[in-house]
């Protein structure tokens, strides 16, 4: 089965190609895709279909942050999501963080949303804002959700 390739969101220094999701079938080509971004960490927000094993032995590290498909985050997974990114690209400036779910379209949209994702962004008020410094040293604010 073909897939689309990853789209890459970028803000700043923070890189995030959103992709479809491999199996253990088609997992080496996935994992040559990413190369070419430099992803560091893939972030599953959907269930496991894939064995992590071949990514982790190419240098990627695996975060397992599922929730229901079409539906939001919890409130603490957002959080945990911020934390990680903040601390992630304070890290490593200018690293690649891949997120996917089954399609690339749910919950890891690209170009879709879904009528209780809309609902969830129009009453989502930030917790916590990412403060990184550029390549001139300037502050800057982002909210990532």
């Amino acid at each position: 089965m073909n897939h689309p390739a990853p789209v890459e969101v970028t803000y700043k220094n923070m890189r995030f190609p959103i992709a479809h999701n491999p199996n253990n079938v088609t997992l080496n080509k996935f994992i040559e895709e990413l190369k070419k971004y430099g992803v560091t960490t893939i972030v599953r927000v959907c269930e496991a279909t894939y064995d992590t094993t071949l990514v982790e032995k190419e240098g990627t590290y695996v975060l397992d942050w599922p929730f229901g498909d079409g539906a939001p985050p919890s409130n603490q997974r957002v959080a945990d999501r911020l934390n990680f990114i903040k601390i992630k690209f304070h890290e490593e400036p200018g690293c690649c963080i891949a997120v996917h779910c089954i399609a690339g379209l749910g919950r890891a949209p690209r170009g879709a949303f879904k009528s209780k994702q809309l609902l969830y962004l129009e009453k989502y008020h930030p917790k916590m804002r990412l403060h990184f410094k550029d390549s001139n040293g300037h502050v800057n604010n982002c909210c990532i959700q």
